[in-house]
């Protein structure tokens, strides 16, 4: 028996793109640690709030 596989894809309308794909390039632009705890903390408070409301 045999398989099939993906080798490699290519899209001129594909949204993915290397130079932005990056977390360091520019440090200007590039993606913060600590914006994450404040996502996480917010994300649970709504979790928390949405657990209340249900009875749990």
């Amino acid at each position: 028996k045999g398989g099939i596989y993906a080798a490699g894809r290519k899209s001129r309308l594909s949204l993915y793109h290397p130079d932005i794909a990056t977390m360091e390039a520019d440090p200007t632009q590039a993606y913060n640690q600590d914006d994450a705890t404040g996502f996480i903390r917010l994300n649970a408070l709504r979790l928390k709030v949405a657990a209340k409301v249900r009875g749990r």
